[in-house]
């Protein structure tokens, strides 16, 4: 589950419970909503197409693009259950800090409307030897690509840790 979902057994049933229940997906005649997120978590873990989720599923190419399209639809409308709204930078600093921003103010006027950072770097991992070159860095090392995205209060609001060492930031991002 984990290699090919990038979820964990309890993980991919919780999700599953959400897109039924929030989401709004329900079983069809001939597929559970199990396999049209599991079709859906493949194609977009692995980056495949239409044609190797077809195979791979025995399912026309009609099915795993509709019941792909249902997922992700699903999927959007999870987004207030499952996304946090970040704070206005400034409404948070006049309520943390009083008068003393007014000393501040110039450096905060740039991040007014700013509402987080994204960047991404390098964590070294132990792969074993036949995974090594997926892993390897341009600068040689063996690392995994580790994306993540804080608001303004330095808190993570979303982090993606399993991108391969080789593995492009814009193709992560």
């Amino acid at each position: 589950c984990i290699e090919q979902l990038r979820f964990d057994r309890r993980s991919f049933k919780k999700l599953c419970i959400m897109l039924t229940n929030i989401g709004g997906l329900h079983d069809t005649q001939n597929m559970m909503v199990d396999e049209q997120v599991a079709m859906s978590l493949h194609i977009l873990t692995h980056h495949v197409k239409n044609r190797v989720v077809k195979f791979r599923f025995k399912r026309s190419g009609e099915t795993v693009s509709r019941h792909f399209k249902n997922v992700v639809n699903a999927i959007i409308r999870l987004q207030d259950h499952l996304l946090k709204n970040p704070k206005s930078f400034l409404k948070t600093r006049l309520m943390e800090y009083g008068s003393c921003l007014r000393l501040n103010l110039i450096s905060f006027f740039f991040y007014t409307r700013c509402l987080g950072a994204l960047d991404g770097t390098f964590v070294k991992v132990n792969v074993s030897s036949n995974e090594k070159s997926r892993y390897r860095t341009r600068k040689g090392e063996i690392a995994t690509n580790v994306l993540a995205v804080c608001s303004p209060e330095m808190q993570f609001i979303y982090i993606l840790s399993w991108w391969e060492g080789s593995a492009a930031d814009s193709r992560v991002l």
